[in-house]
């Protein structure tokens, strides 16, 4: 099957975005692209000017993508404790297994070099926390309920990191359960729905 002679910039900073986590940010050259995509290099340095432009376009493409997830799953989601949890676990799907999370990682380091990427992580970092926050309106809980369970969730990832034995989305749900009961005080529901003891 050959390819379409012609692609939209979104295509192909998908194709880009591909490469980079399959096989980390240094993959990323006009060659390797041209071949993921199907165009020539000469018409890639066109669009793009140089590898670092490539790179940065392919990470605010990244964050697009992150952006448009979270504002779906926001608007989804109940407005309650167990809302804020589900929105978490569903991002925390994106992530796959272990190898997928490392190589995050290393796009993860891209972001902080670049101011511009740095300024777009701030921003849905501002995002994410209202969002939480916006969960837990009308259940008692501290006043800066946003970012204390985003850096709970960003922690539990880490943590899940280092011994990968379960489903990713399965450590974050339970780790964020005993979060939100532990900061509203109540005592995490058993599987049938009734309140632990203790």
């Amino acid at each position: 099957m050959t390819r379409p002679k012609t692609q939209s910039d979104e295509q192909v900073l998908e194709a880009a975005l591909r490469l980079i986590h399959e096989h980390g940010p240094e993959a990323l050259t006009f060659e390797r692209l041209a071949k993921a995509c199907g165009l020539a290099g000469a018409t890639l340095v066109q669009r793009f000017g140089n590898k670092a432009r490539l790179k940065q376009r392919t990470l605010l493409h990244a964050w697009d993508g992150l952006d448009d997830k979270t504002s779906t799953l926001a608007a989804a989601v109940p407005k309650t404790p167990a809302g804020a949890i589900e929105l978490l676990v569903a991002l925390s799907q994106g992530y796959g297994g272990i190898e997928s999370y490392a190589e995050g990682l290393l796009v993860l380091r891209e972001d902080l070099r670049d101011p511009l990427l740095r300024a777009r992580g701030a921003a849905w970092k501002t995002a994410l926390c209202n969002a939480l926050a916006a969960c837990f309106a009308a259940t008692p809980g501290p006043p800066d309920i946003g970012p204390l369970m985003a850096s709970h969730w960003q922690g539990s990832l880490l943590w899940w990191s280092f011994n990968p034995t379960i489903e990713v989305a399965a450590y974050v749900e339970d780790s964020l359960n005993r979060f939100v009961a532990a900061i509203t005080r109540q005592r995490p529901e058993n599987h049938d729905g009734s309140r632990a003891a203790g």
